[in-house]
């Protein structure tokens, strides 16, 4: 195997100059924005120039050393690790500079964007990992670095949340790390392999591995926020800073999803699990959480914790429809992944923008917002409908392809619960979100009480802040106008994994 050292850039580059910038602060205080974009830009373009130079054949391979006998650490850039890879590089940009803006003045900004940087180079290991141990290494690392971003404002609630991210999140390991000792005992490859890598092992004592399987959804699922596992993500959301919020909702809270669809797909195999109890299971879990976070967030009126809901609800289409177990579905899980992690970020930047401008953290407080905000409460709205559903925006794609992966699955139950469900929550979504467009353009005074005066403003809105809701606002459009390309790539990549 030829060895693409290559593939550690990404991974260590950002991770170094984290590093360096936790370490430097006086030297590099006064430039820290200018050295963190240029580290984020840099490693963006390293990525998509890994993907386009070693998207070909076998993909770019690395082995590295063994952690114990038997169990290596390697590196592989097949076509999921490439999409992710891209997906979670480009958030992590345009997010970086919103950042910059919305962090201006702020307690350790310093250390906010030394960490931000260690966690897209961690994620970026996760991504390029080609076994199951390497994926675990960095999915540990992963909650481990993350912790800081929860932690940032270190008061009594950011401790609080920053504490229940890590239980749930180590709870989640454990259970996956249990499945993965069991599997080392009975000798299995951890090595991913598109259509599973250990069908003659695994047909050796189906009931076991399948309870092995179930336990290593659902600790991977903790992440995702499967109920009942779903706690952390709105505790920790509204707590941390806006950018952070946003990358823990569309691409963090992704790593679980990840690692569902590598254990699913590249190492237990779809045959495997097809009919059985563990995808009827988890199937229910995935609806029971669609729904429960569509209520929840219908209900809530903090601004970000309506939000974090709605990730705990959205997220769950995704694991949906990846135990679905067919193309059509995985095709819309997919699609997805990409369209809630573009509009929840802006989302959660609008959110954003209405606490450190105005200081408003109820939607209560959001009458008249639109005529203060226009251009980011024009993007919150294109975002909102695009997360409803509704045609020409991207998110109706992705949820058409979830329905109709569903409606062909031949699964008597899910084959019509599934839609159902998933057409409840689209108007509980249009339920939590429209309001606030309604309510920003067309009410009266702007915040409750508090009738727009500029005394009232916390600080000026920086383009930073709104340019970024714009960018994700032009993204779900466009990928709703021309997605063929899109849905061709994942549909390729889904049909090989079946």
């Amino acid at each position: 195997m030829e060895q693409s050292f290559v593939l550690l850039v990404p991974i260590l580059l950002p991770v170094l100059a984290g590093v360096i910038l936790l370490c430097g602060r006086s030297f590099l205080e006064r430039v820290q924005e200018w050295y963190t974009a240029a580290v984020l830009l840099v490693n963006g373009i390293i990525v998509v120039a890994l993907c386009y130079f070693g998207g070909t054949g076998d993909g770019l391979k690395l082995k590295l050393f063994e952690l114990v006998p038997g169990i290596s650490i390697v590196f592989h850039l097949d076509s999921l690790g490439m999409f992710f890879g891209v997906f979670a590089s480009l958030i992590w940009l345009v997010v970086g500079f919103y950042s910059f803006a919305y962090m201006k003045n702020e307690e350790h900004q310093t250390r906010f964007y030394g960490f931000y940087l260690i966690v897209i180079g961690v994620l970026v290991g996760i991504y390029q990992s080609g076994s199951l141990i390497t994926m675990y290494v960095f999915y540990e690392l992963m909650t481990i670095t993350s912790l800081p971003l929860v932690l940032h404002e270190q008061n009594h609630e950011a401790i609080i949340a920053g504490l229940k991210y890590l239980f749930y999140s180590f709870f989640g390991a454990f259970l996956a790390l249990a499945g993965i000792l069991v599997l080392n005992a009975y000798g299995m490859d951890f090595t991913f392999i598109p259509g599973g890598s250990g069908a003659e092992i695994l047909a050796g004592n189906k009931t076991m591995f399948l309870v092995v399987l179930g336990m290593m959804l659902v600790g991977f699922g903790v992440k995702a926020g499967l109920f009942p596992f779903q706690g952390w993500l709105p505790t920790a959301h509204p707590v941390a800073p806006a950018p952070a919020s946003g990358v823990l909702s569309g691409v963090i809270a992704k790593s679980g999803v990840f690692a569902i669809i590598r254990v699913i797909y590249y190492l237990f195999g779809a045959d495997f699990m097809v009919g059985s109890w563990v995808q009827k299971v988890f199937l229910t879990l995935t609806l029971i959480t669609v729904l429960m976070g569509s209520v929840l967030a219908f209900w809530e009126k903090n601004f970000k914790k309506r939000l974090a809901y709605s990730t705990v609800s959205q997220v769950s289409y995704i694991l949906f429809g990846i135990g679905l177990l067919n193309p059509t579905a995985l095709t819309g899980s997919l699609l997805h992944v990409l369209c809630h992690g573009l509009i929840k970020n802006g989302l959660f930047l609008t959110a954003g923008i209405c606490l450190v401008v105005y200081g408003y953290r109820s939607v209560d407080e959001l009458s008249g917002i639109g005529k203060k905000m226009p251009w980011a409460i024009g993007g919150y709205t294109v975002l909102s409908l695009g997360l409803t559903g509704i045609p020409p925006f991207g998110g109706f794609l992705s949820k058409w392809y979830l329905a109709e992966g569903a409606l062909g699955s031949g699964l008597s139950i899910f084959r019509w619960l599934g839609p159902v469900v998933l057409l409840i929550s689209a108007v509980l979504t249009a339920g939590y979100l429209i309001p606030i467009t309604a309510k920003g353009f067309f009410a009266g005074e702007t915040g409750a009480g508090k009738k727009g005066r500029e005394a009232d403003y916390k600080r000026e809105i920086s383009p930073l802040l709104a340019v970024p809701i714009l960018i994700f606002a032009v993204l779900i459009v466009f990928i709703g106008l021309f997605p063929d390309s899109l849905v061709e790539f994942f549909y390729t990549m889904a049909s090989g994994l079946m």
